[in-house]
């Protein structure tokens, strides 16, 4: 390359184009230029995979390290609205020059070798944190475990915080196969944490056979609670009388337990008190999954993609009260099991606004529309009978038509991908969708 780029706008697309292939699997062209930039960490490194709750897991840890006093890094992908989200260091979106620098970097030191997009900017988030005198990294999975390219990095302890059916092009198409990939994160001698509460044996034997310190939820930790408060019971340490996690959601204890399992792994480097780690669980925010926006009608926006969080989704919808009407802006990508997420939540929702997604892989509205026609909803009218499919061009587009149709009482869940929901938000801030 002769001249770079000067933004980062024009860097990431650059970098969209230069490699033949959105998804690479392996570590051997991720390893060489990590080395080449000799990228290392002093401080403990926590990598979180699973199918589902990696994001919510991620954000707990950060935001109770955070209030113990510790200067965290956060890596996350994808990212909802700003590619700066994927990078936080002590809480805060990386600056575009931060990032930039760190690409300028990895551009000069890659020579020959090819890297996706999502290598590329691994790499450089990767340097920026070990540059950015942290006391913890948490580094958040993108595409199964083993191969991803999160794990050129060893963890000091890998959490693993669900395994199900998703990704089977790349992963395979039984939980035993996932959880094998999923386990490619966990290192001999180290501590693996697995959140499911039914892990594939192929988890365990994996990490037995590497000699990892395998924690199973059930067995090494667990919670128990009532409404108002619960506790969490680890090896060697309790934490009792903790409020709820300020994300909502039926699983968020699972995720919550296996972060504190993490948190007790790494007790005598990262020490944090039971007040840090209630007003951690207190203070954590996560756009998008499970998020209800204050006002009326109410608006649930969850990145659901596939059918293990969507039946979450249908059970959190559940536990929400009487909604007179519930209006679903629902976009998805085409190699999803689209399905299996209608199956889980066909019978909560009574009008759907199915939208087109700005990606060739995405599913059209047109396709999405007869899958629902398919899994037996049939539209209709009447009195205390009124069911309805239609469908837009983008999620703004779907979202105002729900909102103009809602009834104060009535609520929209946004879900399906990142980017439906990123669509709803961006639409938000700038005023398109009210």
């Amino acid at each position: 390359m002769t001249t770079q780029p000067a933004t980062l706008a024009e860097w990431l697309s650059l970098l969209e184009s230069m490699h033949p292939k959105a998804i690479d699997m392996g570590l051997e062209r991720v390893g060489q230029v990590r080395d080449r930039l000799g990228i290392r960490f002093d401080c403990p490194v926590i990598i979180v995979g699973g199918t589902n709750g990696k994001g919510s897991t991620c954000a707990m840890l950060e935001s109770i390290l955070m209030q113990a006093g510790y200067r965290v890094g956060l890596y996350t992908s994808p990212h909802l609205i700003d590619f700066n989200e994927r990078a936080r260091v002590n809480g805060e979106p990386a600056s575009d020059a931060m990032l930039t620098e760190q690409f300028a970097v990895v551009e000069a030191q890659r020579g020959d070798v090819s890297l996706t997009y999502f290598e590329f900017t691994t790499l450089a988030i990767l340097r920026l944190f070990a540059q950015s005198g942290l006391d913890a990294v948490i580094l958040e999975v993108g595409l199964g475990g083993r191969l991803d390219a999160v794990n050129v990095i060893d963890a000091d302890v890998a959490i693993v915080t669900s395994v199900d059916i998703d990704h089977t092009e790349y992963l395979g198409d039984t939980r035993e196969k996932i959880g094998f990939e999923k386990a490619g994160i966990f290192r001999g001698g180290r501590t693996a944490i697995c959140g499911d509460p039914v892990p594939p044996q192929s988890l365990i034997d994996h990490a037995r056979a590497i000699g990892a310190d395998l924690w199973l939820f059930g067995h090494d930790f667990n919670y128990s609670g009532d409404k108002q408060q619960w506790s969490y019971g680890g090896r060697g340490q309790r934490r009792n009388s903790l409020g709820y996690p300020a994300l909502r959601g039926a699983n968020q204890l699972l995720n919550a337990s296996a972060a504190l399992a993490a948190l007790e792994a790494l007790r005598h480097r990262l020490p944090v008190g039971a007040q840090e780690v209630r007003t951690g669980l207190a203070m954590v925010d996560l756009p998008g999954r499970f998020q209800v926006l204050p006002g009326r009608p109410t608006v649930v926006l969850d990145v659901a993609h596939n059918p293990h969080a969507a039946a979450t989704l249908a059970q959190n919808l559940d536990n929400m009260g009487f909604h007179p009407y519930t209006y679903a802006v629902f976009g998805a990508m085409q190699d999803k099991d689209i399905d299996g997420v209608i199956a889980q939540l066909k019978d909560r929702v009574d009008h759907w606004c199915v939208t087109d997604l700005p990606l060739p892989r995405a599913a059209t509205a047109e396709t999405l529309k007869q899958k629902l026609l398919d899994a037996g909803i049939v539209p209709q009218t009447g009195a205390g009978n009124e069911r309805s499919i239609e469908t837009f061009a983008s999620p703004a587009t779907a979202f105002a038509n729900a909102r103009s149709r809602a009834g104060e009482n009535d609520r929209i869940a946004v879900f399906g991908s990142f980017l439906t929901v990123a669509g709803v938000m961006e639409a938000k801030r700038s005023g398109e969708a009210g």
